[in-house]
């Protein structure tokens, strides 16, 4: 009897203390993430801190302003300010400047750039109907469910306004692959071609037109494009292109285009804490503003 009462007992106190130690790990667990919370925030908000304050090094900046001047001052700020490193205290920071209008936003999809864009991708073997994908994508919602494609059949919750991110871009390109069976987008350096914003009054810089961009406008060969996107920074007007009477065309009615739009894109590579997170967004020099804020960690 003595045996089976201390056997409970035994039995009575092994389970008291797997209900505390299950109790203590869920507590730590609880703690734990407690604890990532916090530093989350904490390392959001230093990075808030550190945008803000590369926000004031850029309003008060003399070079920046000089390179309000003309196009080829400002060429010459993107030349020599592409790449700037910093640090202070434990954070160490990679800033990169270039001009925010060197790509097409494809929320600017319309029935003349669809063609030119259409003939580009076939150039590189990619279906057309790519573009009936992304025109879904940036046409926002529509009741009566008319979609060129059936995307939203396999992404109901899709954002659909506009190209968000190059994250949203790649769900896109991967429902392509699958769709079609192709792999022909990875031919194309989407980076270099498309620029992510809501903002669909902007024009492209044709002072800093990628190589990809000229390809995609003139619908010319990767060499000439090459050749045009090398001799920018110093276009003040079409003429000094060397462009025929059809490509002029296409640029007039088609695109929305510049020799001078001084706004810059700034990418910030940021080692903060051991941490390594990316930022970018857009300022304009001459209204001193930021804009198009990205996080990406």
């Amino acid at each position: 009897m003595q045996r089976g009462r201390s056997a409970i007992a035994l039995l009575i106190t092994l389970m008291f203390v797997i209900v505390i130690t299950v109790a203590i790990g869920y507590g730590l667990k609880q703690v734990n993430d407690a604890t990532k919370i916090v530093k989350q925030e904490q390392s959001l908000y230093q990075k808030n801190i550190i945008v803000e304050d590369i926000l004031n090094i850029l309003n008060n900046s003399s070079d920046l302003q000089a390179a309000m001047s003309n196009s080829e001052s400002f060429s010459l700020l993107l030349s020599q300010a592409s790449f700037i490193p910093f640090e202070y205290g434990d954070v160490t920071i990679l800033m990169k400047i270039k001009s925010a209008r060197a790509k097409f936003n494809p929320a600017m999809l319309s029935n003349a750039t669809s063609v030119q864009l259409r003939k580009f991708l076939v150039n590189y073997n990619i279906n057309s109907q790519y573009v009936d994908i992304l025109l879904d994508n940036v046409r926002g919602i529509k009741v009566d469910n008319s979609y060129n494609t059936s995307i939203f059949d396999e992404h109901p919750y899709l954002f659909r306004d506009y190209i968000a991110s190059a994250k949203h871009l790649e769900i896109i390109n991967a429902y392509y692959a699958k769709e079609y069976n192709d792999n022909a987008l990875s031919n194309v350096d989407f980076n270099q071609l498309f620029y992510y914003t809501d903002d669909t009054n902007i024009s492209i810089d044709l002072n800093y037109a990628t190589t990809e961009v000229w390809e995609f406008m003139l619908g010319c060969s990767h060499e000439r494009a090459e050749v045009l996107n090398a001799n920018g920074g110093f276009y003040t007007e079409l003429k000094d292109l060397n462009l025929n009477d059809d490509e002029k065309k296409i640029l007039k009615t088609s695109f929305k285009t510049s020799f001078f739009q001084p706004i810059v894109q700034i990418e910030l590579e940021i080692t903060l804490n051991g941490e390594y997170s990316k930022m970018s967004f857009e300022y304009d020099i001459q209204k001193k503003k930021g804009s198009n804020f990205a996080y990406e960690i």
